[in-house]
């Protein structure tokens, strides 16, 4: 897929103007959204994502137009999946309402540059090493075991700090509240970062673990660079909107963890099937490609995909209906009635 510079600059450009306009037209000024304005702007993003994949399709073809669909639906259930953490990290926090909407968008400004940057690691990688591809799918196989093995987030309700805000905390002084929609502030003089800088680079640092499923992930279903960044900057586009709008779904997505467990493991074989093909290591079958097994067609990796989120999204619903339903004619412990006559 040859795609003109002109192009690449466009599309970072629009890129960049969308996060501008998120931040001027909405988060300048600290408030909670509403459900309808999540709904809306959440709406709006994946036309926006959707739109370019038919101009994807219209410009490149069928093939590149089922690679970025497939790219863009897998990175967006990640993404899901990773608004879990981003809840967590609120809560442990304590963030206002009100400002939860800066440091999301600030998580997905830096979350974009770290991507973009993985990104072309991994492509240049990618074009120079085949082998690649094995650890690619090595990562996510591994990932996928994880998920599953987790079985969701049940019981996990605490967020536990990593190695980095240990460090911060110890070398930059740090206040106890929060000071407006500052990140910095002066107290007696001296100048402290708030606990809103500590949420956002929380948040950040999570994303670099993401990152770590989530590139190899796209990598499985395109190795088009181009395909990569645009799947990723729209999955991320929206996701601040998307936090709001599903916040209270989240905890009834009992199955999500294993649908991306079967998504992940998918792709993850997909590679290693893909690395036999293209295979160069001298102690694999003699440095020879190897092509009994065929390989894996877009069309049905997006089968899989769709299908897996759709089984996994009615099956979790179901399963808290249920649950629901049986809180609700469970009868309440009557309270203990101390015998007539006893005294304490």
């Amino acid at each position: 897929m040859d795609v003109p510079t002109w192009v690449w600059a466009l599309t970072v450009a629009g890129v960049v103007a969308m996060i501008v306009f998120d931040f001027v037209g909405h988060v300048r000024t600290p408030h909670a959204p509403t459900l309808r304005e999540s709904a809306t702007w959440s709406g709006v993003y994946v036309g926006i994502a959707v739109l370019f994949g038919l101009g994807v399709l219209w410009f490149a073809g069928p093939q590149y137009g089922g690679e970025y669909f497939a790219g863009y639906i897998t990175e967006k259930s990640l993404s899901v999946d990773n608004l879990f953490v981003f809840v967590l990290i609120m809560a442990s926090f304590a963030v206002p309402r009100q400002l939860q909407q800066k440091v999301l968008l600030f998580g997905i400004a830096f979350a974009l540059v770290l991507r973009t940057v993985f990104i072309l690691v991994g492509a240049a990688a990618i074009e120079n090493f085949s082998w690649v591809f094995y650890l690619f799918g090595a990562i996510l196989i591994y990932t996928a075991y994880v998920q599953a093995k987790s079985g969701g987030h049940s019981g996990d309700d605490h967020y536990e700090e990593n190695s980095v805000l240990r460090l911060v905390r110890r070398v930059l002084p740090t206040t106890t509240e929060y000071h407006s929609d500052r990140l910095v502030t002066k107290v007696d003089g001296k100048r402290f970062i708030t606990p809103l800088m500590i949420a956002l680079i929380a948040i950040g640092s999570a994303d670099v673990i993401f990152a770590v499923d989530s590139i190899p992930a796209i990598f499985g279903l395109t190795q088009e660079t181009y395909l990569v960044f645009a799947a990723n900057a729209f999955s991320l586009l929206g996701l601040r909107q998307l936090f709001f709008l599903i916040d209270g779904l989240l905890d009834r997505l009992v199955y999500l963890a294993y649908g991306l467990a079967v998504i992940l493991g998918f792709i993850g074989a997909k590679l290693v099937i893909h690395a036999l093909h293209t295979n160069e290591l001298s102690f694999v079958n003699g440095g020879e490609h190897i092509t009994l097994i065929p390989e894996v067609p877009t069309w049905l990796s997006l089968a899989v995909i769709l299908g897996t989120l759709l089984v996994t999204t009615v099956a979790s619903l179901r399963k808290d209906r249920r649950t629901r339903a049986a809180a609700a004619e469970a009868p309440a412990e009557s309270p203990a009635v101390e015998p007539a006559g006893e005294s304490r």
